[in-house]
């Protein structure tokens, strides 16, 4: 009987029941796109933290660099040994760290031991400057001026009918290339964790366990296009010869590590002995960074832990913008077109009993008591109220489909990646120059506006709220309804 009249009044009301399954699957729809882009947002920027930082891990320990001390040069500077010849070819390497101060590695181990740490390996990041070209020496010309003059000479005295100029320099000058790019010394004992962990070999392989201080380099793809480079190719550093063994290709984006080289090799060529710029670290529980995040500044005092969340903060550009109205102004006006779409199905769903104050009195009078009234009109809003979820997720569905298909373009950029250039090779002293700049990194993403099951699940749950929350109202108004008012609305 429930059924067979269910089925019939939704029939005979279809433009009341699909105005109000309508006003719910707009507000649903609103809550699975702000959901899906949020979700799409939060995908986003962890490309960006991956891309920009190489964060295969929970966070980074590192130290920041200290004040110069007076009288010290923070300018690069490089000395070309003179020669007598006309042409000549030289090049050198100018070699600093990155990344603030550098730490002793036997801190690595030292944060391996704090509690809440699964594993921790260090990571030596360079900056090297190639300057390399050729002086081409001038040639000092006189020029001789003729006419006759009164020279006095040497005893006795004489005559001259010539003079010769101050001599003049032609020709000469320099013609010098610089390169500049960064090489990360990676613990390859665990290539798990820093800033290998977040890239493919495509070609050729990676390092092996026991290349610990194997003049060996694995370099971006990039940088191996740009400079043509192979598996096999080999290149030099301040006079050591690197064979290249690897190609590796980031995850997402563009590496910011042009060359990764064995941690001993990397040590040596920055004249950083048993030193490494950066700690990567990873956490028993994802959920306790913040507690191991405090534990490790507590122990270990003078040093700088950065979380992803710190690094998040730092994300500006569009991607901000964007998820910040998606996570803020999206949420709030979720929540207001819900309570709308609620409200509106309520008032219409009452007014609708209103209108059946005949039908209701006479069931009434037939013998329906009040609660069998009740469970009618909650039984016809909790359909509609499905109606109103089912058109709802295909409303939502197709909103973030239509955001994934367009991808729009996102920027992402974070400010100072490095700090200073550190200590340079023998005789740099304090470095400078692009090892001591700090970068800003620009990162483009493509908005993508994934739909979990979670979200469906809420889509499905907002449904039948909205309908028991209209079906109560209206449920509450049918059975205070008596028979004689169905008599009164006879005319």
């Amino acid at each position: 009987m429930f059924g067979i009249y269910l089925k019939r009044e939704l029939s005979r009301r279809k433009k009341a029941a699909l105005v109000i399954a309508m006003g719910l699957a707009l507000g649903i729809a609103l809550v699975i796109t702000v959901n899906s882009v949020s979700a799409g947002m939060n995908q986003a920027q962890d490309k960006v933290l991956k891309s920009l930082y190489g964060l295969g891990t929970d966070m980074t320990v590192t130290k920041a660099q200290s004040a110069p001390k007076a009288g010290s040069t923070q300018g690069p500077s490089f000395k070309f040994g003179a020669t007598s010849s006309s042409s000549t070819s030289q090049s050198t390497d100018r070699v600093n760290t990155q990344g603030g101060q550098v730490l002793a590695s036997s801190l690595v181990t030292k944060v391996g031991a704090q509690k809440g740490v699964s594993a921790a390996v260090g990571a030596l990041t360079l900056n090297v400057t190639k300057v390399d070209g050729s002086f081409t020496q001038g040639k000092a010309k006189s020029s001789t001026t003729s006419g006759s003059s009164q020279q006095q000479g040497g005893p006795g005295g004489g005559t001259g009918t010539g003079s010769t100029g101050q001599p003049q320099v032609q020709g000469g000058g320099a013609n010098f290339n610089v390169n500049s790019y960064s090489v990360a010394g990676i613990d390859v004992t665990d290539q798990t964790l820093g800033p290998l962990s977040t890239s493919k070999i495509t070609s050729g392989k990676t390092f092996a366990t026991a290349q610990t201080n194997a003049k060996v380099a694995v370099v971006s793809a990039s940088y191996a296009k740009s400079k043509k480079y192979k598996v096999g190719s080999t290149f030099s550093i301040s006079g050591t010869k690197f064979t290249v063994i690897g190609i590796a290709t980031p995850n997402s984006s563009e590496s910011t590590v042009d060359v990764y080289l064995p941690l001993k090799q990397a040590q040596t060529l920055g004249d950083s002995k048993d030193k490494v710029s950066t700690i990567y670290v990873k956490a028993t529980d994802s959920k306790q960074i913040s507690a191991v995040k405090t534990t490790i500044q507590k122990n270990i005092s003078g040093t700088t832990v950065t979380t992803s969340a710190d690094l998040a903060s730092t994300v500006s550009g569009s991607l901000s913008t964007a998820s910040n109205l998606a996570t803020s102004v999206g949420k709030w006006l979720s929540i207001a077109v819900l309570i709308a779409a609620f409200l509106v199905a309520a008032l219409l769903t009452s007014s609708a009993v209103s209108r059946r104050v005949r039908e209701f009195g006479t069931l009434k009078a037939l013998g329906w008591p009040s609660r069998k009234v009740t469970r009618q009109v909650v039984g016809e809003s909790m359909v509609n109220g499905l109606i109103g979820g089912g058109l709802g997720i295909a409303l939502g569905l197709a909103a973030a489909y239509t955001v994934t298909a367009i991808s729009p373009k996102l920027t992402a950029q974070l400010g100072s990646t490095g700090g200073g250039g550190g200590q340079g090779g023998p005789g740099g002293g304090q470095g400078g120059g692009p090892g001591q700049q700090a970068t800003q990194n620009t990162l483009e993403i493509a908005l993508n506006a994934p739909v979990s099951l979670t979200t469906i699940a809420l889509a499905v749950g907002l449904a039948v709220t909205g309908g028991l929350i209209a079906g109560a109202m209206g449920g509450w108004r049918a059975s205070r309804m008596r028979p004689a008012d169905a008599l009164r609305s006879v005319s």
